[in-house]
């Protein structure tokens, strides 16, 4: 006679089960995705969306590049909070991620931005959280603005390039758009020594550290990692006050 050992079929049942629910799950995701017109060079960002903007559902609108380039509100808020109470300027301000949160601080923000309709779209997303009225939109090249601009913190989130920017072992300053970083933080010391700086995970920390060097004397710095749901997302660079101001609350 031959024992035959038999295995617990509920569990092999239940894994069977979640197994079948998580694809369920994935496939009606990407259902919705694809009802809302999201491509599948975007859907990963698209799945991502209620940390882009918590109030996502509430109107907030995107193109493309938005999708690509919007901070995750969480790190916004981080940013917002070293700001103290005065005027900020967002230079590269896309979709209005970083200005809504600055507004939402009562600061006075001027979020510049050169494509108006992504303007247009930064104002929306302004008016879904009710801070329109703090924030001064405008197109331009920040570039060419810069002679002209006032302000107490300047906040930096230049492009960073398409998404294959992850597949680099280190991201330089020469890689950012549409100028190079040392170029871009020139322009911005036109204006104010406080300075914040959002750039890639994988950026050269030393070029970092170069920039503070930049002025004289060296100005202070800061350097943070920025997490979401404990995945790595940026890094950001406090300059200035900005590398001394205590976190206010949100």
């Amino acid at each position: 006679m031959v024992a035959r050992k038999i295995s617990d079929p509920s569990g092999c049942r239940r894994s069977k089960k979640r197994k079948l629910k998580t694809q369920r799950g994935e496939i009606l995701k990407k259902r919705n995705a694809t009802k809302e017109g999201i491509s599948p060079l975007i859907e990963k960002y698209w799945f991502q969306r209620y940390n882009l903007f918590s109030k996502y559902d509430e109107g907030i609108k995107m193109d493309e590049g938005g999708w690509f380039s919007v901070t995750p509100e969480e790190i916004a808020i981080s940013h917002a909070g070293r700001c103290g109470n005065g005027a900020v300027i967002d230079c590269f301000s896309g979709v209005g991620g970083n200005a809504i949160q600055f507004a939402k601080m009562c600061h006075h923000v001027v979020a510049i931005d050169n494509n108006p309709e992504r303007v247009a779209l930064a104002m929306n997303n302004a008016k879904v959280y009710g801070v329109e009225d703090y924030i001064d939109f405008v197109v331009g090249d920040f570039f060419q603005l810069a002679p002209s601009l006032k302000g107490d913190v300047l906040f930096l989130a230049p492009p960073w390039g398409c998404p294959s920017y992850k597949n680099l072992q280190t991201f330089t300053l020469d890689l950012l758009k549409p100028m190079d970083g040392y170029t871009i933080f020139q322009f911005a010391q036109m204006i104010t020594p406080n300075i914040i700086m959002f750039l890639p995970r994988n950026v050269d920390l030393k070029q970092v550290e170069e920039l503070s060097w930049l002025s004289s004397p060296p100005l202070d710095l800061e350097i943070e990692e920025n997490y979401v749901q404990n995945k790595l997302k940026g890094v950001t660079a406090y300059f200035g006050g900005a590398a001394t101001a205590q976190p206010r609350p949100s």
